[in-house]
């Protein structure tokens, strides 16, 4: 199968490149890719970090209504930090941010249900502290009834 031919007059040129450029900050969304692009080492190609930090321009307003997935701006602005380029290799970074990803995507609408959506960081220590309190109606102990 042979490659496409390359547009010859500049628009289209333009044009192939911002389409081209829109689909690869997009796919930094997809925390399961990033973590691919860190295990084969390319997060921490020298330029690699350096075509990452161009294309931070799709962060100013004019490039970023274009941008279907939010949160491959959030990446790529993690990606500028060389700790997290780092970090997103390990499975428990990507699993991390794929949870965080998809609580907020559950959330972002209705901010009352973050609340409910928190989980304990780990079980209670008292079996009884889980229980329901002893008095009254949601715990309030009313004049002795």
């Amino acid at each position: 199968m042979s490659q496409p031919e390359p547009p010859t007059d500049a628009r289209s040129a333009n044009r192939a490149r911002f389409e081209l450029e829109l689909e690869f900050v997009q796919s930094l969304a997809n925390p399961f890719y990033l973590h691919s692009l860190a295990q084969q080492g390319v997060l921490n190609q020298p330029a690699f970090v350096n075509f990452l930090n161009y294309l931070q321009y799709w962060k100013e307003k004019d490039y970023a209504r274009f941008i279907l997935y939010p949160h491959a701006l959030h990446h790529l602005e993690l990606l500028q930090h060389a700790e997290f380029r780092t970090e997103i290799g390990k499975d428990e970074w990507r699993e991390y941010l794929n949870q965080k990803q998809f609580d907020h995507w559950r959330t972002w609408r209705d901010p009352s249900r973050t609340q409910a959506a928190t989980v304990p960081a780990e079980p209670p220590q008292d079996p009884q502290s889980a229980t329901a309190p002893v008095g009254g109606q949601n715990g309030v102990i009313t004049n002795g009834t």
